[in-house]
């Protein structure tokens, strides 16, 4: 699992470095390679025998990621570029928030909290990529 892990991290580092235009993709390229860094030290010490093996995952522990997986997948692979980036993730992260929040879901005080911490989540997602990182992002029908 960690060579699969490696192989994503130095693949998505690789289409970081060749993207165009370079000065666009600065920060992707900075966390990518982190990023894979951080893979290959694992799949090496994987290979070494260094590393604490854990249970894995449970069939419940399975079935309780497999809605946010869903979602994620969703937003990677069309939502970003179809409906912008501040849009794709502000839905997002509504839907992640409303999944696996445990408070009820009948209370309306429940969703208007919620609306709330997504409207912060907007919020400093804008402050961080917009005005702080000024990087570029998926934009389209939205902003």
């Amino acid at each position: 699992a960690s060579g699969l892990v490696a192989s994503v991290g130095i693949a998505v580092c690789y289409i970081s470095f060749t993207a165009q235009p370079a000065q666009a993709f600065l920060f992707p390229r900075l966390i990518s390679t982190v990023f894979a860094v951080l893979a290959l030290w694992t799949f090496g010490k994987a290979l070494l025998g260094r590393t604490k093996v854990g249970n894995g995952l449970d069939r419940q522990s399975l079935l309780n990621i497999l809605p946010g997986l869903a979602v994620s997948l969703v937003y990677v692979f069309w939502a970003a570029e179809a409906l912008g980036f501040y849009t794709a993730s502000t839905i997002t992260f509504f839907i992640l928030l409303s999944l696996y929040d445990p408070a009820p879901h009948g209370s309306a005080a429940t969703w208007i909290k919620r609306l709330a911490i997504t409207a912060g989540f907007l919020a400093v997602m804008y402050g961080l990529f917009a005005m702080l990182l000024n990087v570029f992002t998926p934009r389209e029908i939205f902003f």
